[in-house]
């Protein structure tokens, strides 16, 4: 059998890198991309290299960057301009591979196990589409080679910026061993101070552990932590033409049984969820929730809707008739709504349709997103909630894809307008089952 050869490639610092690369004077400089200044709400997308070394990190509230970096360059989210870049980016991954899985807006897998005879090792590629980026989007990009998709991330992430670095077949779980427990995906604060009780500090300790004792401890989570420490992942790089499902998570800082919080968050990511449903030209059958709390015991369901939609209320209201019952006396660690089962307004064109007056509010709300950005609407209930925008719309994923290109045939002097961007988002098509997927900080 043949060993795969897996790349994640990721851009390094990608908003604020974009910015520097467009505005020479900011080169050097501490940029904060997410809003226009240190006095704002919100949180910071993105922190320049420069700005780093003052503590600012991505999702950091924007006050607090300007507290720790009084002197950085505060910049408001350009999110056509970095679908745009993305867009690029993405191209040339297709050059060497057709089997392209991007996860955001500025980074993917790339399986090239077909592709080496045609272009040499996988370190040979990583090396040639770290080249192209830098000479045709003038962008730097770290790159993992390894033979599983959680060994590429992770090691995409180690020599920042412009990386490369490999791990060859076989070395997985030694290249793995020696690393803190918190680089492994699903790894976040709490499960590493849980994991503290059985000695594990590095991904090593974890990989020593017996998995049904961690079952007994965190469940099926358990057992999933352990086959990771030991660099096992026979997840495959998913074709984005693959994708069946649009929707968003999030993991609470502190876990919570708030019934406000709890509904906001809910509304938060149904808008999300409506708004990409939208903007893929698709409507949704089926809307799921997903409840992690406090013990990660998970917790999923679904209902099949009486009319296929892509706006918010109705995904909301069936988020919240599933989720009500299941939060009753727990806390909450994590929150997910998945719209599935989509098809085309055409070949849904038998269900009943959606309030005429409330559609025409939704596309003109949408018109100006796509023109000033995802903060310039939001709504009232959201107002002060600290919560995530939906952030961008990822170019690669299947129904998004169609429907930019839907959008162009029935638009033509729109063509190349791209959806406006916040922060990344990933397709949850395919649920990572991590605890905690820290936001990227590339």
């Amino acid at each position: 059998m043949t060993e795969r050869t897996i790349l994640h490639v990721d851009l390094d610092a990608f908003f604020a890198a974009v910015e520097q690369r467009d505005r020479p004077e900011l080169r050097g400089k501490p940029v904060i991309v997410g809003g226009g200044g240190p006095h704002d709400r919100g949180v910071v997308s993105a922190a320049s290299y420069e700005a780093r070394t003052f503590g600012v990190h991505s999702a950091m509230p924007l006050r607090e960057a300007g507290r720790l970096c009084p002197d950085g360059v505060f910049l408001p989210v350009d999110g056509a301009k970095y679908q745009s870049v993305s867009r690029e980016v993405m191209a040339i991954l297709r050059r060497f591979s057709p089997l392209v899985e991007p996860i955001s807006i500025d980074e993917a897998f790339i399986d090239v196990t077909g592709s080496r005879a045609l272009f040499g090792t996988g370190e040979a590629i990583g090396a040639a589409i770290k080249a192209a980026v830098r000479e045709e989007v003038r962008l730097t990009a770290s790159v993992g080679v390894a033979t599983t998709k959680l060994v590429a991330k992770i090691a995409s992430d180690l020599r920042k910026p412009d990386g490369l670095v490999v791990v060859p077949p076989g070395e997985d779980a030694v290249f793995l061993a020696p690393l803190p427990i918190a680089r492994l995906w699903g790894v976040g604060e709490q499960t590493a101070a849980a994991l503290r009780d059985y000695s594990v500090t590095t991904i090593g300790d974890l990989a020593a552990l017996p998995p049904e004792l961690l079952t007994r401890r965190f469940g099926k989570h358990g057992a999933a932590l352990v086959d990771r420490a030991r660099g096992v992942d026979p997840d495959p790089v998913a074709d984005s033409a693959d994708a069946k499902s649009i929707g968003h998570e999030h993991t609470f800082d502190v876990d919570t049984s708030d019934r406000d919080t709890i509904e906001r968050t809910l509304l938060a990511m149904a808008d999300g969820v409506a708004g990409r449903l939208r903007a893929s030209g698709v409507k949704a059958g089926t809307v799921t929730v997903k409840i992690r709390d406090s013990s990660f015991r998970t917790i999923t369901r679904q209902r099949t809707l009486a009319d296929p939609t892509d706006l918010t209320e109705p995904i909301w209201r069936t988020a919240l008739e599933l989720a009500r019952p299941e939060v009753r006396g727990i806390r909450v660690r994590l929150l997910g709504v998945t719209a599935s089962h989509l098809g085309t307004p055409d070949q849904l064109a038998l269900f009943g349709a959606d309030d005429e007056r409330r559609r025409q509010a939704t596309e003109a709300a949408d018109e100006v997103r796509r023109r000033y950005g995802e903060r310039a609407v939001t709504r009232a209930r959201l107002l002060g909630a600290a919560l995530p925008t939906p952030f961008e719309r990822d170019p690669g994923t299947a129904a998004e894809r169609r429907g930019r290109h839907a959008a162009d045939a029935e638009r033509p002097s729109k063509r190349g307008r791209s959806q406006e961007a916040g922060r990344a988002t990933r397709d949850t098509q395919a649920d990572t089952a991590a605890d905690e997927d820290p936001v990227d900080d590339a």
